[in-house]
């Protein structure tokens, strides 16, 4: 227990009033003529041992040693050294009263322990300084919820004479106060009822308000109520403690508007986004009304042109208000915003500084030496000024703001370039094919940057044949893609070359095991590293003749295609796997399969049907169900196989898919003859070209077809044996293929003036859009194409 508290009943009396203190009452000579029972507890004497003696039997005459005086306003009175009965000396306060009138009795003596007097006197100083000193303020409001003391702390904060507002309910000094805490009766008056009610006090509960003081300002309470009654139980009234933790609570309010602006600032890279986060957390509690204006150039990714800031050109990209309507939605495109010379705006700009006018504040964002726009604060009333605490709060969240804009706006350049880069890479406009219809879908998994590492391709090849590739480099983003690139373009150069699938993967293989190599002498970087992400890689190489209606096709490692006759389920062949390319050590082996017109052909990559929670045969499964609709269109079909594969549209692996639908050309397009070795098969071949050419209505090209029928025959009658096969092909353009046993390939030359040939194959070059050389098993084929006349 406190001193405080220390007796039954607390007693404001003192220890030297008459009714509580030992007395004794002397006659003229100091004898003891009285004695209290006080002064029989104090002293131990009873009073037949005491009455008729002289005060010094117990008392000394002057102030006991080393005692400290009495303050002034007690003047007269001592500390003495008493002697008790039992011989214990006592050090006492004495207090002298005299007796006016007649009898013996002339003054009574009052005394009691030092100590008690000091606790009195320190109970006293207390209850002074909380009347008087204390910045807590006190008030006491009776059981009518009636105000009828306080301190001065508290008379200061209504700012008037306690004369002047005594009697007076809470609620009436403060109208327009609200709590900031939840979870108590909602005014002042039912919250002081409530304690006179139960008994129950209530602490810190933390009260809104513009005291009559300070009418303009807001200022926030700490109060605490608690029911006062006396030692019987009567109830009497509630005090009210509150203590201004206005300074205490901006602080608190400023450090959790920091924590949101940093766990919600920059979640986004998007320029837009992250500007609009900075007005939705401080609005309300900061500003009525914040915006937020960008460089135009930002936007694009790019730093804005160094120069005079205030010429910069803004435009409005994010605005709240505390006014704005509930379904009220930003502007969907940003809008153009010009500040007058001699507005806070533009002053902000040419100044490179933050700007206080008034209600207003406009902080610049700035990145390095470059100035990315302005953000501006607004209060809802002119008097509701910010200060030193709240603007160094605004250039804290200002310069938080910058750095998440710049790192959007680097993200837009960088994912601008990376887009860029796989539109480059990836086959954004494919024509159209005499042989195959197809569809596709490309998904990277790395949404940030939105490349990955999976391609897929349709090439025209000579003879209306089509080249059709899907690949999968290991690791996602810019890296993979890259490599993707390279090895894209070096399917796409050897499939020029008219070369066999099998061919194909072994030179890609060779080349991809010789880059490893050479990066691992020049940079001494293991392979199988991350810098070695073409190691690895996966392929998936067909070449589909709409003629013969065949499909040779081989792979690396990578998944076999799905394919779904037109009138059959979906399988998927037993194609020899062969190794990841770079690897080495094994051959690659070929599939040739017949399919019929309409069959449907799948080619994709893993991370369309393996998963973390699946099995990829699931998947396979999946993927065969999906394509057995024979009635869905194929973009159909690519949307509900990515819809049932990747519900969710997120994959942890890239996903490359194309789908082609066969065709075959009709035999009315083919001709074909074959001719003996023999000088007679020149002339034979330019009459059944040019034939030909008149039944399909091409007249016009006959002068051209003949020469170059003439020069291809003469040149396979020249330098091949065995028969020879001359075939012509009404497509999108007119093919001539003359086919020899022969294995080497002519090639251009310019001859001199003298010269009696090898003028030939140059004129053929000049009469065709292209030409070319591929190699069969038997031999070779050189082929030319020409475009069709132009119609009406």
């Amino acid at each position: 227990m406190t001193a405080w508290n220390t007796e039954q009943t607390a007693d404001f009396r003192g220890p030297l009033d008459v009714s509580r203190a030992a007395t004794a009452v002397l006659d003229a000579q100091g004898t003891v003529i009285g004695w209290s029972p006080a002064a029989e507890r104090l002293l131990g004497y009873r009073p037949h041992e005491v009455v008729g003696r002289p005060l010094s039997t117990f008392l000394s005459s002057g102030p006991a040693p080393h005692a400290r005086p009495f303050p002034a306003p007690h003047r007269g009175n001592e500390i003495r050294a008493a002697r008790h009965r039992d011989g214990r000396e006592l050090t006492v306060a004495t207090a002298v009263c005299p007796l006016p009138g007649a009898g013996a009795a002339e003054r009574v003596l009052l005394a009691t322990e030092l100590t008690d007097l000091r606790l009195w006197e320190s109970r006293l100083a207390l209850l002074n300084g909380l009347a008087t000193q204390s910045p807590l303020g006190l008030a006491i409001y009776d059981t009518d919820l009636r105000l009828t003391w306080c301190n001065a702390a508290y008379e200061q904060e209504i700012g008037q004479p306690f004369a002047e507002f005594r009697g007076r309910r809470a609620d009436e000094l403060y109208s327009e106060g609200r709590f900031v805490t939840q979870g108590h009766p909602p005014t002042l008056d039912a919250v002081m009822q409530h304690v006179l009610d139960t008994g129950d006090p209530i602490l810190d509960l933390h009260f809104r308000g513009r005291p009559p003081s300070d009418p303009g300002t807001d200022h926030v309470w700490s109060c605490a109520y608690y029911r006062l009654q006396d030692a019987d139980g009567h109830v009497f009234g509630v005090c009210e403690d509150a203590f201004d933790i206005s300074d205490r609570y901006k602080a608190q309010q400023r450090l959790a508007l920091l924590v949101e602006a940093g766990r919600s600032i920059g979640t986004a890279l998007d320029v837009r986004a992250t500007a609009e986060k900075i007005t939705e957390v401080a609005v309300p509690d900061f500003a009525a009304t914040v915006t937020v204006d960008l460089s135009r150039a930002v936007l694009e990714g790019e730093v804005p042109a160094t120069g005079d800031p205030a010429a910069m050109s803004l435009v409005r990209v994010a605005r709240c208000s505390a006014e704005a309507s509930p379904g009220e939605k930003p502007d969907a495109h940003p809008s153009p915003v010009e500040y007058p010379p001699g507005s806070p705006q533009h002053r902000s700009l040419s100044s490179g500084g933050l700007v206080l006018d008034d209600a207003a504040l406009v902080v610049p964002l700035r990145a390095g030496d470059s100035t990315l726009g302005l953000v501006t604060f607004l209060r809802g009333t002119p008097s509701a000024t910010f200060d030193s605490g709240e603007v160094a709060l605004a250039d804290e969240l200002a310069a938080r703001t910058a750095v998440s804009i710049d790192n959007a706006r680097r993200f837009t350049r960088e994912r601008s370039a990376s887009l860029a880069l796989q539109r480059q890479l990836l086959p954004h406009h494919v024509p159209e094919q005499s042989a195959v219809e197809f569809a596709y879908r490309y998904l990277p998994a790395d949404g940030v940057t939105g490349v990955g590492g999976d391609w897929f391709d349709v090439i025209p090849l000579s003879g209306t044949r089509v080249g059709l590739v899907v690949g999968d480099v290991v690791g996602h983003g810019l890296q993979a893609a890259a490599t993707m690139g390279r090895l894209r373009t070096t399917v796409r150069a050897f499939a020029q070359l008219d070369l066999d699938p099998v061919e194909l993967l072994s030179r890609l293989d060779d080349l991809v095991g010789q880059s490893a190599e050479e990066r691992w002498g020049e940079l001494g970087t293991p392979v199988g590293t991350d810098a070695d992400v073409t190691t690895g890689a996966t392929c998936l190489y067909a070449v589909y003749d709409p003629v013969s209606r065949r499909c040779v096709m081989a792979r690396a490692g990578h998944l076999p295609p799905a394919v779904v006759a037109p009138d059959g389920g979906p399988s998927f062949p037993d194609l020899p796997a062969g190794p990841p390319l770079g690897l080495g050590g094994l051959p690659f082996e070929s599939m040739e399969v017949e399919l019929p017109v309409g069959s449907l052909l799948a080619l994709f990559t893993d991370g369309l049907v393996e998963a973390r929670d699946r099995d990829i045969d699931h998947g396979l499964d999946t993927l065969g169900r999906v394509l057995g609709d024979r009635h869905a269109s194929l973009e159909e079909l690519c949307d509900r196989a990515v819809a049932e594969l990747l519900p969710d549209g997120a994959t942890p692996d890239d996903t490359a898919l194309l789908l082609v639908r066969t065709r075959e050309l009709d035999s009315s397009q083919v001709v074909e003859w074959e001719l003996p070795s023999e000088p007679v098969a020149v002339g034979r071949a330019r009459e059944l070209a040019t034939a030909q050419l008149r039944r399909w209505g091409l007249e016009e090209l006959s002068f051209a077809t003949e020469l170059v029928v003439s020069e291809l025959v003469t040149n396979a009658v020249r330098y091949a044996e065995g028969p020879l096969h001359v075939r012509l092909i009404r497509d999108r353009t007119v093919l001539c293929e003359v086919a020899d046993t022969g294995h080497t390939s002519p090639h251009l030359r310019h001859s001199g003036d003298e010269d009696e040939g090898g003028r030939g194959l140059f004129i053929v070059a000049q009469l065709v859009q292209r030409w070319g050389t591929r190699y069969t098993r038997s031999g070779k084929t050189i082929w030319t194409e020409q475009p069709l006349p132009a119609t009406g």
